[in-house]
């Protein structure tokens, strides 16, 4: 019984919380129902559910602290909740993620963590419409990942990119998994209350084991106490209390161990130190985190000390080699919460802290390990090796062991397997391959639709195919050469001329393996050639010459694939080319030509590097070279005491299709929240803090769907309802003062629900609305009767939007198609494309005089998207811009004097401006503007109502919780004293009626007339531009000769800068004293 009295050496381990700047804080994290742990962590980064819907993921280093910004990179690979996350144990680069959209998906994190956002994952495995609960990867075998779906359990080699045991005898879900530490066996908990030891390589059925567990159908967990013969299961018995209970699996029917804690309702999650023996016990939920230590006699579970602080929502280990060894850290645990990740450090109380304590960390599992999935499978057992934690028997010191940051490198004795296969990798930026196509004599299995926006190059390995070795492939399809063989043949060619690419020093040196590879190696087209870690370092080092030249946007935008011919027969690699191409490997997405770069690159260096700037993801608002006036352009909130403050009870019920705000020069109208469809009307005259009390409103008595401005009347307002009716509402002259029902006119438009209203631009008491019916009706608001009917639409109506010329309309529905009508004469569309395939929502607008169409939604991941079409040709866009993963649609406003195209949602703080212009890339950044808190609305008035002197272009109105600013964007101009008549052309008059209803519905057409918006007495900018009189070259017969002019020129300005400098040419030594001249002789 002596062991009874023998003192842990981790009894006393204490939980040291850091200080709030220690800890990552302001993230944005949701409750999940998921049997995940919502945070998972390697020895190099952390990776936890972000924002509510729980669909993306973060990715930070380890290490990180501080506040954290909303817009930072994010993984944005699924389109519902994460329900599980893990690193992989011997890559701390490698993330599996599985969700509610019945995929897993694999992620390589970068050596410096996430600088941009990713969507495009490196492998994806789907569970055939079951949702994904679990994901994980097994402890011994690289490669070798399990996830579980509903009573499925599955393997996968992700090398081989294929599913490689699947079993479904669970006649339940899957609510937990764990490999034993030898990775033998799998222990599972199911929700029919039962726990079962799993072998997937068993001949017959893969379980093994059954017994009766948790007496609840709640959450359970189960874990493996290392490489021992016992698991341990945490979940709820049958009056809901919750349980651990430890099983020996030689008795695996009798619990070993059961203890009882409380009644809480958060399921605990285990996580469990074989080294230590240290169980810590976290439940969601709960303010508590319990530490207890295994023993393998009675009484089992030892308590030590226990923590409390914040809420917790998710909570991991970190990996023993992330430890502070130095410091007595013999485990820490990351706490997730609602806004913070505490890393909470468990330390051993010694003397001193100078050495190492090697009685504290016994030797741990490494992370290395020459098993493979394959091997495995085929029954072979092989344990990882261990290593110190002792510093001074490691390589790097005290310094975190981490390996390489890439998957592991395989080989295949058959060939048909490469590293392209395994895994789509991203060309880097920069390099030659950033340019890519597809040639129009492809294959005709070839994808219809071209490439794919993203920059990626798949090459897909076809067994036993003749008729590709030498330079083609018999199809006319290009080969594209490797990283490293550009690089020989450049070197070959000429020795004396730059590199096209350097390797990278840095991240060589972090490498474990294959260091002492030559670039002969990676030449050869062998299995070498395919290890993922040598392509993935080449990736890196070519990628991190361009990180200084990333877009300069608040939110990183997708790169966008780049537009060019498709390749000629004469364009394809000659023989001269040193290239020889692998056997069976054909191109489905083709770089541009290669040999024809590396021959610009041989003759003309400054022809390289022009091909560099274009492949570059840097993207400046450029036509031609020329910089957008714009640029720069600067939006400024208006000062507090243009606010008009205390708003309160605002609506938020206002259906997507309505901006929910709007405004003209003289008021705003805002959706009150509440029954009887209350809309408030506040004077702009009048700002300030609004008085407390019932704010004065109409009273539409029924929901409201939409609402606008008569763009010719201001006190005239339109609103539409959910019974179908159209109410007008007239503001007296000095607003409400007491809220009434009783509108100027009424009109019945439709029978069911309507989505939105638009006034004609240009022809006054004209009045299109939207119906539920998919329906759209014009009506004459004089006379009150319907004039037009457009039909054609199959699903629900988003948005319609009328073109400058008020002849032509265009609007985007549900069923992803975007339509142009031309009402007077037709009520069917004339033309017809392809619109966003998202269906959460959609905007759209007209650009540059009518000529294109801008249309904003979602993508098939719900990642937010800005296309710009031909107006004639619809079939596809011309360009798309990705911006995020947001829930709120992009609202446009479209400055037609500027082709400026703002952008934002509801609930955004970001104001996204682009240049719409007619060349590539036809949508060009421009500076977002950064608003200081979240608004619920955006509205833009007319151009008569902008301060030109201030050089302020556009004006806005934006709606916050608690007010309504003025927001105004300007230029930066030197003489801003002057008018800017570059940037202020003569507008259109939108302000007035051009025409009446009558003549519109007759058929009559006019153009509204222009206007200057230069103020009285105020002198142009071009007025006092001197501009020289243009002197034309006489032809030169040597190249360098100067002209007469230039001659004459430069003459001219050496006589005027003599003329004011002194000319002296008296030395100021000339007045000195000095030795006489015969002390130098002697």
């Amino acid at each position: 019984m002596a062991w009874r009295f023998k003192a842990s050496k981790y009894k006393n381990a204490a939980p040291i919380v850091p200080k709030a700047e220690a800890c990552v804080r302001e993230i944005c994290v949701g409750s999940y129902q998921t049997y995940g742990n919502n945070i998972a962590a390697s020895a190099a980064f952390m990776a936890f559910n972000w924002e509510h819907s729980g669909s993306s993921v973060a990715v930070l280093p380890l290490d990180d602290c501080g506040r954290k910004s909303k817009t930072m990179p994010l993984l944005h690979g699924h389109t519902d909740t994460v329900t599980d996350l893990k690193f992989s144990p011997f890559h701390d680069g490698l993330l599996a993620t599985a969700s509610q959209d019945c995929l897993v998906k694999i992620w390589h994190i970068p050596e410096k963590g996430l600088e941009q956002s990713l969507s495009d994952p490196e492998a994806v495995f789907s569970h055939k419409q079951r949702r994904v609960e679990t994901v994980g990867f097994h402890p011994t075998a690289d490669g070798l990942m399990y996830s579980t779906a509903a009573g499925c359990v599955a393997l996968f080699d992700i090398a081989a990119q294929k599913e490689i045991f699947s079993n479904n005898e669970h006649p339940e879900v899957i609510q937990s998994a764990s490999w034993r530490e030898d990775g033998t066996v799998l222990a599972t908990s199911c929700k029919d209350k039962c726990v079962r030891i799993f072998d997937p390589r068993a001949a017959g059925s893969p379980i093994q084991m059954v017994a009766e567990s948790h007496q609840s159908i709640k959450d359970s967990r189960v874990v493996w106490l290392g490489n021992q013969s016992r698991i341990l299961t945490t979940g709820f018995d049958a009056a809901r209390l919750r349980q651990v209970i430890i099983r020996d699996i030689r008795n695996f029917n009798t619990p070993e161990k059961t203890l009882e804690l409380d009644c809480s309702t958060g399921i605990l999650m285990p996580l469990f130190d074989p080294d230590t023996n240290m169980l810590f016990l976290a439940g969601k939920g709960d303010t508590t985190i319990n530490y207890l230590e295994i023993t393998d006699k009675d009484p089992y579970l030892i308590e030590g000390l226990r923590h409390t602080g914040e809420q917790t929502k998710g909570a991991c280990l970190v990996p023993k080699r992330a430890l502070k060894v130095m410091e007595a850290e013999v485990n820490r645990v990351l706490q997730l919460t609602s806004n913070m990740v505490i890393p909470i450090m468990y330390q051993v109380p010694r003397k001193t802290y100078r050495d190492f304590h090697a009685d504290l960390y016994p030797e741990t599992t490494g992370y290395k390990t020459e098993l493979i999935a394959s091997e495995w499978l085929n029954g072979t057992n092989q344990a990882v090796p261990k290593m110190n934690l002792d510093p001074a028997k490691r390589e790097h010191g005290d310094e975190p062991i981490i390996p390489r940051l890439g998957p592991k490198p395989f080989s295949s004795n058959t060939g048909d397997v490469s590293f392209d296969k395994v895994f789509a990798v991203p060309v880097a930026p920069g390099s030659h391959e950033n340019i890519s196509t597809v040639g129009q004599d492809n294959c005709g299995d070839a994808p219809a639709g071209g490439s794919k926006p993203d920059l990626i190059v798949e090459i897909e390995i076809q067994k036993n195919e003749p008729n590709v070795a030498g330079n083609g492939n018999g199809n006319g399809v290009q080969k594209s050469l490797t990283t490293s063989e550009r690089r020989k043949s450049s070197a070959d060619d000429d020795e004396s001329s730059d590199k096209i690419f350097e390797q990278n020093s840095e991240s060589s040196e972090n490498s474990t393996e294959g260091e002492d590879r030559t670039d002969a190696d990676l030449r050869r087209f062998s299995a070498v050639r395919s290890s993922i870690a040598e392509r993935r370092r080449v990736y890196e080092s070519r990628s991190k010459s361009q990180v200084d030249e990333k877009a300069q946007s608040p939110v990183p935008l997708r790169r966008e694939s780049s537009k060019v011919e498709p390749l000629k027969p004469s364009q394809q690699l000659g023989g001269n080319s040193n290239v020889i191409p692998a056997s069976g490997i054909e191109n489905k997405r083709i770089s541009v030509p290669e040999g024809k770069l590396l021959e610009e690159h041989r003759g003309k260096k400054s022809a390289m590097e022009a091909a560099f700037s274009a492949a570059s993801i840097k993207r400046t608002s450029t036509v031609f070279g020329k910089v957008s006036k714009f640029r720069h352009l600067k939006g400024t909130p208006g000062h507090k005491s243009t606010h008009i403050e205390n708003l309160r009870n605002l609506s938020r019920q206002i259906p997507g299709e309505c901006n929910g705000f709007h405004a003209n020069h003289e008021r705003v109208a805002v959706p009150l929240a509440g029954p009887g469809g209350k809309i408030a009307i506040f004077e702009l005259s009048r700002p300030g803090r609004l008085p407390d009390g019932v704010i004065p409103s109409l009273v539409n008595g029924s929901n409201i769907m939409d609402f606008q401005w008569d763009p010719f009347d201001a006190q005239r307002l339109a609103v539409a309802c959910d019974d179908g009716i159209v109410k007008l509402w007239r503001i007296d002259e000095g607003g409400l003062t007491e809220p009434t029902n009783e509108p100027q006119g009424e009109l019945t438009a439709h029978l069911d629900k309507i989505y939105f209203i638009r006034f004609h631009p240009l022809a006054a008491d004209v009045l299109l609305t939207a119906s539920y019916d998919m329906t759209i009706k014009i009506w004459d608001l004089r006379t009150m009767t319907e004039k037009c009917t457009l039909t054609g639409h199959t699903d629900q109506i988003f948005d319609f939007a009328w073109s400058p010329c008020g002849k032509l309309g265009a609007s985007v529905c549900k069923d992803g198609k975007i339509r142009v009508y031309n009402p007077r004469k037709s009520e069917t569309p004339i033309r017809e494309g392809n619109g966003p395939v998202g269906t959460r929502g959609a905007r759209i607008t007209w650009a540059l005089e009518g000529h294109y169409i801008v249309c904003t939604g979602f993508d098939k991941v719900s990642e937010r998207q800005i296309s710009v079409y031909n107006a004639q040709k619809l079939s596809a866009p011309l360009n798309t811009v990705r911006l995020d993963v947001s829930p709120s649609i992009l609202i446009p406003f479209y400055d037609e004097d500027s082709s400026t195209l703002f952008v934002t949602g509801k609930g955004d703080s970001t104001i996204y401006c682009y240049e719409i212009t007619d060349e590539e890339s036809y949508i060009c950044p421009l500076s977002h503007h950064r608003c200081s808190s979240l608004h619920q609305g955006l509205s833009f008035l007319t151009k008569n109502h902008c301060d030109v002197a201030s050089v302020e272009f556009c004006k806005a109105y934006r709606l916050t919780n608690t007010t309504i600013e003025p927001l105004s964007f300007t230029v930066p101009r030197i003489k801003s004293e002057l008018f800017q008549d570059d940037l202020f052309p003569p507008t259109r008059v939108t302000w007035l009626a051009t025409l009446s209803a009558e003549d519109w519905f007759a058929g009559n057409d006019k153009s509204a007339p222009k206007v200057s918006l230069k103020p009285e007495g105020m002198d142009t900018l071009s007025s006092i531009q001197q501009v020289p009189a243009p002197v034309k070259k006489p032809e030169h017969t040597q190249f360098g000769n100067k002209s007469e002019y230039e001659t004459n020129k430069q003459q001219e300005i050496q006589k005027s800068v003599s003329a004011r400098m002194e000319y002296n040419t008296k030395l100021e030594q000339d007045d000195m004293e000095g030795v006489d001249e015969n002390e130098w002789q002697e």
